[in-house]
């Protein structure tokens, strides 16, 4: 099973932030989408749809650990690192993408097929498809 099975089931909406937002304004976006990341894009916009990161719940953690209350004040591009952004594209397996998350202790990763963002894929996503691939053999060796 590829990335691009998993994602076709999804929503086709990606929750993006903007590098420049501050951590109030993107604890707001993952609140009301329910969701536990962002992907970060650079402040310009651009013809593509180019990721530099991504912003999790850990980087509100650890905003507000190291700078208390005025951790929400603080830049998402202060708590990212753009160097290492971690991705996949539609085409690799989920397990290369499992072993991928388990080798950054990471649980999130933007999906970009020739350098535009088409998705996120999560642990979840790759433990649910996991799961229905091995009912499904279940159900047919029943």
């Amino acid at each position: 099973m590829q990335v691009g099975d998993v994602l076709r089931k999804k929503s086709g909406r990606v929750a993006t932030i903007r590098m420049n937002e501050t951590v109030a304004i993107a604890c707001q976006l993952m609140r009301s989408g329910n969701i536990s990341a962002l992907v970060v894009k650079d402040v310009v916009r651009t013809e593509c749809n180019t990721a530099v990161g991504m912003f999790t719940e850990r980087d509100v953690v650890r905003a507000i650990a190291e700078h208390g209350a005025a951790g929400v004040n603080l830049k998402v591009s202060q708590l990212i690192s753009v160097q290492q952004l971690v991705s996949c594209s539609s085409s690799d397996s989920l397990e290369h993408v499992r072993r991928l998350m388990n080798l950054h202790h990471i649980r999130h990763l933007p999906v970009i097929d020739n350098y535009s963002l088409i998705g996120v894929i999560s642990i979840r996503d790759i433990s649910t498809a996991f799961d229905e691939e091995a009912n499904a053999t279940l159900a047919i060796s029943a």
